[in-house]
């Protein structure tokens, strides 16, 4: 087959991060199909450094996410490469694409959350594009040929909010980068870049679902060991907010920053902090829990389904709802109970050693092998 794999996303962080595995992987384990790698001409150098094998071939496609012109001129550029078939790794997939396609949904959390406050847009504005996403998304699912799901929570989320008949879903995890898992153990609760002893650690955007104005109240109350937070993302909008937040809870000294971290920082962080902190109402995955069981750092997470599925019996669970579970959780995290959390850490190594990006590579091209064409 010539299969074309929407790559636009290629430099952005998250689903980025999935492709480039996708890529890197598909190279080793597939000889024998076509690829087609569709990509923003900002990242066509990145790509074509990346790229090394003959059977794939690169395409710039000078068309952002969720335009007109993504409904529009996209699919007259995939259609120009007579692709046998599609790969969108994102659910913004053109309304007009008739041809057959793989999908992948990694979560429904707009779906589940449905309010202005997911977005800085005038409330009008908002209600007019979360229509627009939902009508994309249902359009998508149901035109798929097969649709790959990040975990069995999401595969469940997607069969009863879209309608989609469970055979059409296919589960494929995500896993580690080797650059993040592969570096040296350093001391334990000492970062040596960013020179910031006892931390807990927040990773990702600061969006409603991620529920942090929960843990800023947490932290307003959680005084033990001066214990810092470390929040790992972008400075936007939602991010703003919160810093304002907690300078009216007066601990805003004791919260942290930090953008533009690279990978190798970032194992730093993990393996240097009291324990990673996930509050989130929803997740699709839960990758920085994964990161943090790969890197031997304490897991303290949300009891959803996702961190659940991903975590087992590796992670410390709370009521992301209840400020003083989670206030309770921390507080045990910097207890003396090493034993206890030791066992939970081993637990964790263990556990991230089933998730692979090979083997998320080996599903999705089971996949798209599986399709009569």
């Amino acid at each position: 087959m010539k299969i074309g794999i929407d790559c636009r996303l290629w430099g952005e962080t998250g689903i980025g991060r999935y492709i480039r595995n996708l890529v890197l992987n598909l190279q080793k384990l597939d000889q024998k199909n076509e690829y087609v790698l569709f990509v923003l001409p900002k990242n066509r150098e990145e790509t074509l450094h990346f790229v090394q094998n003959d059977n794939f071939k690169i395409i710039v496609a000078d068309i952002r996410w969720h335009t007109i012109s993504e409904q529009l001129k996209f699919p007259q550029i995939l259609s120009k490469e007579s692709l046998d078939l599609a790969h969108f790794p994102y659910h913004s997939v053109p309304i007009f694409y008739n041809k057959p396609f793989v999908l992948t949904i990694h979560d429904l959390i707009p779906y589940n959350f449905p309010t202005g406050k997911a977005s800085a847009l005038p409330f009008f504005l908002y209600w007019l594009k979360f229509l627009a996403y939902k009508y994309v998304l249902i359009n998508a699912a149901k035109k798929a040929r097969k649709i790959i799901a990040v975990s069995n929570a999401t595969k469940d989320e997607i069969i009863d909010h879209l309608n989609v008949d469970s055979s059409k879903v296919t589960v494929a995890y995500e896993g580690v980068d080797s650059v993040i898992q592969n570096a040296k153990i350093k001391n334990q609760n000492y970062n040596s870049k960013f020179k910031i002893k006892d931390y807990f650690l927040c990773i990702g955007n600061a969006f409603p679902h991620k529920n942090l104005e929960r843990l800023w109240e947490a932290f307003s109350v959680f005084r033990r060991n001066d214990a810092k937070l470390i929040l790992v993302g972008k400075e936007d909008y939602f991010y703003k907010r919160l810093k304002k937040k907690a300078q009216d809870l007066n601990f805003s000294d004791r919260v942290v920053l930090l953008q533009n971290v690279s990978d190798q920082e970032l194992t730093d962080l993990y393996r240097n902090a009291i324990a990673l902190i996930m509050p989130s109402l929803m997740e699709g995955f839960g990758l920085p829990a994964l990161e943090a069981m790969a890197n031997n750092c304490l897991v303290l997470a949300s009891d959803i389904p996702a961190l659940r599925e991903v975590c087992a019996d590796a992670a410390i669970y709370f009521d992301p709802y209840d400020i003083k579970d989670i206030v309770m959780r921390m507080e045990e995290a910097c207890s003396n109970d090493t034993h206890y959390y030791s066992d939970k850490k081993k637990k964790g190594l263990e556990r991230a050693k089933l998730f692979s990006w090979q083997k998320m590579a080996k599903h999705t091209l089971e996949a798209y092998n599986s399709l009569t064409l």
